[in-house]
């Protein structure tokens, strides 16, 4: 019976609340290795055509919605693709070239394979590497089995580009092993995400966890004195009511009349932003069957700042998901059966992936930063006409930061007051 390398690996935090302190994990970091001269492979390069990891995003994205298609879908690829990528440490021959190209890169060769990895390294290092105004802290552990060692070659590379923390597990009580890895992933995530595993198996000799906690202050931060409650429309016949927040400024916007669908740019301090996009009535389908790496360019190309009186539901949802099914359905079979090859882990074929999981949350609310609670609000009239945008019905959030290029999180708002 082949030993079970339990992919327990994925999970997303992301706190779009508050201003947080600063905490001192940014490692010294040369921003312009971002621009040495080699291609990071994970950009979001509007130039480039073809298939590449952008696409991804979408692809995921699709995927969830079609075993879903009226719910609240919530994710980070960039959580998902950095498990992966280390786990394609250790992989070889078709199961390698299955897992880059399910991520969007083709063409795998030894020096294409090694400029992956390196190209995560790069956008792991910035992205952990922010300004005060946000936090974002991505990382990487690996939990072995009491005894087994994995080979030396992997545990380097693995340490090398992801830098991943390394920890013995006793896999043959795995309740305790159990409560040890939820334990880890609770404290990395703020107690956020208290329980990722539900179970492992005896024959579990190793866990792959990969962590993402983002918490930002919005640049124009919403007055919890102007929010009220208001319906939001789920779908034609139901309704749910919501907090609503409200604010007039200017924002970059945008409508598409082609795809039907409002898109407006929502900064927060620092590099990241929101990309709120609002589709009108019946055509979710139309724009979500459009969403692709060329889309969001054309987007972003036509985005011009209007007065806006934006109206958003404040939101806490979380998503759950079964990524070895949704990874089969988009062709990434091999790592999950008896024929896979992670050989580079345990120097033979004896090893598979069991378990892939993904758990994921978002909140967002009227904060900005500390000092805007307890700061004066001046309420003025608007002298220059301004244009309603009023979120109460399904829409989809993008979130990315501006300095790599990357997506962070992506996800659709069917019911904000869902869990």
């Amino acid at each position: 019976m082949k030993n079970l390398l339990c992919l327990c690996l994925l999970l997303a935090v992301l706190c779009a609340v508050t201003y947080c302190h600063h905490e001192d994990l940014c490692r010294e970091v040369n921003i312009t290795n971002l621009h040495d001269g080699t291609e990071n492979l994970l950009t979001h390069n509007c130039d480039k055509q073809g298939s590449n990891y952008a696409d991804f995003v979408f692809r995921f994205y699709k995927q969830a919605i079609s075993e879903e298609a009226d719910k609240n879908v919530f994710f980070s690829p960039m959580s998902i693709s950095t498990a992966f990528a280390m786990l394609a440490v250790g992989a070889k021959s078709t199961t390698l070239s299955q897992i880059f190209e399910g991520l969007g890169f083709e063409g795998l060769t030894e020096t294409r394979n090694h400029d992956i990895h390196g190209s995560f390294h790069k956008v792991l290092a910035v992205l952990n590497c922010t300004d005060v105004n946000i936090t974002l802290n991505i990382g990487n552990a690996l939990f072995t089995a009491i005894g087994y060692e994995p080979q030396e070659t992997f545990l380097q590379n693995v340490k090398q580009f992801y830098d991943a923390e390394f920890f013995s597990s006793n896999f043959n009580e795995p309740e305790e092993a159990k409560k040890q890895i939820n334990k880890y992933v609770e404290q990395k995530t703020k107690g956020k995400i208290p329980e990722l595993i539900g179970h492992l198996d005896p024959n579990t000799i190793l866990v792959l966890v990969n962590y993402i906690y983002f918490k930002a202050a919005w640049e124009k931060p919403f007055d919890p004195l102007l929010t009220y409650e208001d319906d939001f429309f789920v779908n034609s016949n139901a309704s749910v009511r919501v907090n609503m927040m409200q604010r007039d400024s200017n924002y970059d916007s945008y409508y598409d009349q082609d795809l039907s669908c409002e898109v407006v740019e929502l900064p927060y301090q620092g590099t990241a932003r929101a990309l709120l996009i609002l589709p009108d009535d019946g055509k979710m389908k139309q724009v979500e069957d459009a969403l692709s790496k060329e889309t969001v360019c054309r987007w972003d190309k036509k985005l011009v700042t209007r007065r806006l009186h934006l109206q958003l539901p404040k939101i806490s949802i979380s998503g759950s998901y079964d990524v070895k099914k949704l990874f089969k359905e988009m062709g990434i079979t091999e790592v999950f059966s008896g024929n896979a090859d992670l050989s580079g882990i345990s120097g033979s074929h004896d090893l598979q992936v069991s378990q892939a999981i993904h758990k994921a949350l978002l909140e967002v609310d009227e904060a900005g930063t500390e000092a805007a609670g307890a700061t004066a609000i001046i309420v003025t009239r608007v002298l220059h006409p301004s244009i309603t945008i009023k979120f109460n019905r399904p829409f989809i959030i993008l979130i990315s930061d501006k300095k790599t290029s990357t997506t962070l999180f992506m996800g659709k708002i069917v019911d904000p007051t869902k869990k």
